[in-house]
Order: C-alpha cells, then sequence, then structure tokens
C-alpha cells in the first residue's frame, strides 16, 4: 500500500508500509525462525527505538566504522560532487542523515539545486529528521519514503532534476549474504538509468580485535539494541519474547570475513507470535542470530561492481585503511542502451 501526503511545501512524503499486520508480512519472521541456525531478519533492529539506539552506537569509542566513515565524507565531499554535477540524491537507510548532510554542505556550496529523498523504515527518524533538514537548507526540496529498501527501489518516483546518485553509506550491505548481496547490487542496478551514480560505503578487513570491540561496547548499547529486536516483534506480531532470557553475543567469523550478531537462549522455552499464529521454542544455549556484518577485500568489491556495469569513478580511504567510499556510474548494459 502507497500513501503520498504533504505536510510542508517543500516536503513530499511517501508511506510505502501497509498499518495493519498480516501473516505474510510475517513470513520472513517465521522462514527465519524456522531455520536449524535460525534468524531474525536484521530489518526488524529499527523500529525508533532501535533507530535511537543505533544513533547511540555510532557515537560510542569502540565503533570506528560511523567516525572514520564521516572523516572520508568530510574530506572527500566536495571532490564527489565535482563529479557527480548537480544531481538529485536519493539514501538508502538514511537514519538522522549525519554523514549526508556533508554532502549536501557540499552540493550547497558549489550552488547546485538541493533535491533529497531519504529512505528509511523507521518512519519516526525519518519524519523527524526530514523536517530537520528543511529548517537548515532553506532552498532544499525533500521527499521521503518510508519502506523497506526493497519497496522504495520498486517504488522511487522520477528524478525531478536531469541526474541522481543513490547513495548506501554505513556499509549497511555488509548485512547482506553474498548471495544478497547480488541480488541488491543488481536492484540497483535496475533502480539506475545509464549515466547515473552510486556511492557506496564499505566496511574493510582490518584486525579482529579492533571488529569485535565495536560490537561488544563497555557501555551495554549495542546489546541492548540487539534485545530490542524482540520488544519489537512482540509489539508488531503480539509476541512474548522475555528479553531477560536471552543475552547479546558478537563475534567475527575469520572464514567468512563477517562479525556474526546472536542472542543465546538462557533456558529452554516456547514462544508464541499470535498475529502470525506461530510458536517456537529453543533449547538453552540454542541462538537466533539477528545480524551478519561482512567486512570488505576492496579488489574483490570492485570487480563485482564492474560486472553490473558500475565504472568506478573514485575510491577514497580513510589514513589506516579501515573503511572505503566507492563512487560509480552506471554504464549501459545490454540491452538497455541504444
Amino acid at each position: 500500500m502507497r500513501i503520498e501526503y504533504r505536510e510542508h511545501p517543500r516536503l513530499r512524503w511517501i508511506a510505502l508500509e501497509s498499518p495493519q499486520v498480516t501473516v505474510a508480512e510475517g513470513l520472513d519472521v517465521i522462514e527465519g525462525l524456522s531455520q536449524p541456525q535460525k534468524t531474525l531478519p536484521c530489518r526488524y533492529f529499527y523500529d525508533d527505538r532501535g533507530s535511537a539506539l543505533f544513533e547511540q552506537i555510532c557515537d560510542l569509542p569502540e565503533y570506528y566504522p560511523t567516525r572514520t566513515e564521516q572523516g572520508i565524507l568530510e574530506q572527500y565531499a566536495g571532490a564527489i560532487a565535482q563529479l557527480t554535477g548537480a544531481c538529485e540524491l536519493v539514501e538508502l537507510g538514511s537514519g538522522s542523515s549525519r554523514k549526508t548532510r556533508l554532502l549536501l554542505e557540499a552540493y550547497s556550496e558549489l550552488d547546485y539545486e538541493l533535491q533529497y529523498c531519504p529512505i528509511d523504515v523507521s518512519a519516526g527518524i525519518l519524519k523527524a529528521t526530514a523536517l530537520d533538514l528543511l529548517g537548515q537548507y532553506p532552498k532544499l526540496k525533500l521527499c521521503g519514503l518510508a519502506g523497506t529498501y526493497e519497496q522504495a527501489l520498486a517504488h522511487l518516483p522520477p528524478a525531478e532534476s536531469e541526474n541522481r546518485m543513490l547513495i548506501f553509506l554505513g556499509s549497511t550491505i555488509g548485512n547482506l549474504d553474498e548471495v544478497a548481496c547480488d541480488r541488491f547490487l543488481t536492484r540497483i542496478q535496475q533502480a539506475l538509468q545509464p549515466g547515473e551514480f552510486f556511492l557506496l560505503g564499505v566496511d574493510l578487513q582490518k584486525p579482529i580485535p579492533i571488529i569485535e570491540a565495536a560490537y561488544n561496547d563497555a557501555q551495554g548499547v549495542t546489546a541492548q539494541f540487539n534485545l530490542n529486536i524482540l520488544q519489537h516483534l512482540n509489539r508488531q506480531f503480539q509476541a512474548n519474547f522475555d528479553l531477560h532470557q536471552f543475552a547479546h553475543w558478537a563475534f567475527y567469523n575469520p572464514v567468512q570475513h563477517q562479525i556474526e550478531m546472536h542472542l543465546r537462549s538462557l533456558t529452554a522455552q516456547t514462544v508464541q507470535l499470535k498475529a502470525l499464529e506461530y510458536e517456537v521454542s529453543l533449547v538453552a544455549g540454542e541462538t537466533i542470530q539477528t545480524e551478519i556484518s561482512r567486512k570488505f577485500y576492496l579488489p574483490t568489491l570492485t570487480s563485482k561492481l564492474e560486472s553490473l556495469a558500475f565504472h568506478p569513478l573514485g575510491t577514497w580511504t580513510d589514513p589506516q585503511g579501515w573503511f572505503a567510499l566507492l563512487l560509480c556510474q552506471r554504464q549501459c548494459s545490454s540491452g538497455d542502451c541504444p
């Protein structure tokens, strides 16, 4: 279902989520909890509280990705704006748009028209951020999309400018396994016209202690974030997960080059999800995997992007080589150009 309305002269609002919970909408939960290694889709992290907790995580001393990527953008946002020229910015998983503001500043300094389309599954943080940005940038035109990545890519409104850049920061692409990542990049390719741009932020391979500390912070904020996924399911699907019967567990898998976040059941228990007419049983010590975060090898990723008709225009990293920003331009591929 798509609901479109305006509540500000420069804000167009599109809600893609259905307001009613149906069994069909929870099929991804049932499918994940039915596997031998139980899983939950990481999109359920991001209710309003989960989004707020993630913003706290981004400021933690152990959590290097946000400040490292932000540092790269502080140095190179101007170069990115010059390479693309004026274009509409479309961001998947925009959150508070803290890093995208650096791009808006860079385009503003070049006196380009500012058009921004933030996309987030959390309508609360999306709306609050949109109104804040409209106050900060008097000439900004904004179109907010509340929904999942898949929904948004399928329902992107036509660009209002001659060019467009799709932005995917924070190494969120690392939350997808290799097969899902290939499907996602194919959707990105299909959503962009030849000549349009793709800006991707990725976390790179590095010493394991640095990575593991980022997901096991001393203040326990990441643990709260992980457990909140159960609270979200309790509310959305009338479930009865007892958060006190689960513990946060995050570790690096060196074979897959990825962090894995799990919730470990502290006791044998059975949980009902009434709205889904489903129940799940766990034995003591059994885990539910809630997230993976893959760490990339830059040459391999660049080759993958080139195979999907994304021509690299620029790659920027921090001095330690911990994180990278890749700017690509969508090229013609078979059948889609004259």
